[in-house]
């Protein structure tokens, strides 16, 4: 494959795709947070490219020092649990009168924790502070199958804010949750985990433009007989790339492969 890189539209977070650095369990300081559902759900998220829907919950005590300002106390327990949507005969999520996915059989769990002193085993390119991670399945059993590594990977570029993407929902200044979706004749853009359009056509030697909308970051990995990966995006950046060679490209988002595009390349 022949590819440009032109500069990007915004400044962006050096790519983590490519890190070859094997990261060990560290999960494993993290017991299943029994008794989570007691406290606080702080937000709710349609995940459209796997069709889940998914709940945060912490402690009154975390929302009450975050939205007073302060830091994310150590001893912080962040719990997301994973519903698979309720689907129609043709596998579409079905919304409910909120306009959210109505949820179904209970999928899994993920949980972040934090404690003073934790993460300095980790390379400072990967580290999250001081959170660990784990994931554990319905039966809140440790599911040792799991990617840790790639729970490093997306909440990194989030540094700024603690490495959680939620903040904005735990300090109770959410964005409106529903983004226009941004494409064009050369742009695709990414929302509800989603590339739209899923398939863009342009000819030789055009640009393609991604703009992220989601409060996720996202990362496009064309695949082929060489793998080529941009920098990770963040909400409302964007970055591009140049096609040269006449073909079809598929490329998946690499932080979430559940997100697939085409790219076909004409005279």
């Amino acid at each position: 494959m022949n590819f440009r890189k032109p500069v990007v539209a915004v400044s962006v977070v050096a790519a983590l795709g490519a890190l070859a650095l094997q990261v060990r369990a560290g999960g494993d300081k993290i017991v299943f947070p029994e008794g989570f559902d007691k406290g606080v759900l702080y937000a709710t998220r349609d995940r459209h490219d796997v069709k889940r829907f998914h709940e945060l919950y912490t402690t009154k005590v975390v929302v009450d020092a975050v939205r007073k300002g302060q830091p994310i106390p150590s001893g912080t327990v962040l719990t997301l649990v994973q519903y698979l949507a309720k689907v129609d005969d043709k596998g579409v999520p079905v919304k409910g009168p909120d306009g959210h996915f109505v949820k179904g059989d209970l999928f899994a769990y993920g949980v972040m924790e934090k404690r003073a002193g934790w993460g300095t085993e980790y390379p400072d390119d990967l580290r999250n502070g001081e959170w660990e991670f784990q994931a554990f399945t319905a039966e809140k059993k440790v599911n040792e199958k799991a990617n840790l590594k790639a729970c490093f990977q997306c909440h990194k570029p989030h540094e700024k804010q603690d490495f959680v993407m939620s903040l904005a929902s735990l300090s109770g200044t959410a964005l409106p949750k529903s983004v226009a979706r941004k494409s064009g004749p050369d742009t695709v853009g990414i929302s509800d985990f989603l590339f739209g359009p899923e398939t863009i056509s342009v000819q030789a030697g055009q640009t393609i433009t991604w703009i992220n909308t989601d409060e996720s970051p996202h990362q496009v990995t064309v695949q082929g007989a060489s793998t080529l990966r941009t920098s990770v995006i963040l909400k409302g950046q964007s970055t591009a790339l140049q096609f040269n060679d006449v073909g079809a490209y598929d490329y998946i988002c690499g932080l979430h492969p559940n997100m697939k595009g085409k790219i076909e390349v004409t005279k």
